[in-house]
């Protein structure tokens, strides 16, 4: 693994205001892997139209200690019927990968159960799908300015509302969002 690739994972990782994707225009992607065999990266400001008390209803979980209004998110195109908790606390659950700074993402339904019964985490994101790259793409991407990184800042993760997520990850990189050009420079 090189230097950019262990630099970039567990980062924000920031759409330029170009990034013509509409998969991913103005998104927030948590990166959770980077390896030479490619990138894992979950969406954390894109909310469904699936309510989480909904979707626990569907998997047949108690969902009484839910905020009725909590959103699932869309975290990206592969795999949209897997689903991901991000959150804090390690808790013991039977699937879960620890991150930097006591965040963690598990993928084990024991997780939601808790979270049901007002016995999980406090903080957490719910999403379904996942964002991937293939070897090379994520680094091919960021050369041609689709991307920039930013430090994970779990204020903007857990407690900025979805739709100011994307402006407040830009503004952890200390630049107007307003003022950045797609085209490359090269000296």
């Amino acid at each position: 693994m090189n230097d950019v690739e262990a630099f970039l994972k567990h980062q924000f990782l920031v759409a330029m205001p170009s990034l013509d994707d509409e998969n991913f225009t103005h998104t927030v992607s948590l990166l959770c892997e980077h390896s030479d065999s490619g990138a894992i990266g979950l969406v954390i400001n894109r909310p469904m139209d699936l309510l989480l008390v909904d979707m626990m209803e569907q998997m047949g979980l108690e969902h009484d200690r839910i905020d009725a209004g909590a959103s699932v998110f869309w975290g990206g195109p592969v795999q949209p019927e897997r689903g991901f908790v991000i959150h804090r606390e390690p808790g013991g659950w039977e699937s879960s990968m620890p991150l930097d700074d006591g965040l963690y993402v598990t993928t084990s339904r024991d997780v939601l159960r808790a979270i049901g019964k007002g016995d999980g985490p406090d903080e957490y994101v719910v999403v379904l799908g996942y964002a991937g790259w293939g070897a090379g793409q994520l680094e091919s991407e960021i050369l041609h300015n689709a991307w920039l990184n930013a430090p994970v800042d779990q204020q903007i993760l857990f407690r900025t509302p979805p739709p100011q997520r994307w402006a407040a990850a830009t503004k952890l990189l200390g630049v107007d969002v307003t003022q950045l050009s797609g085209e490359a420079g090269h000296a």
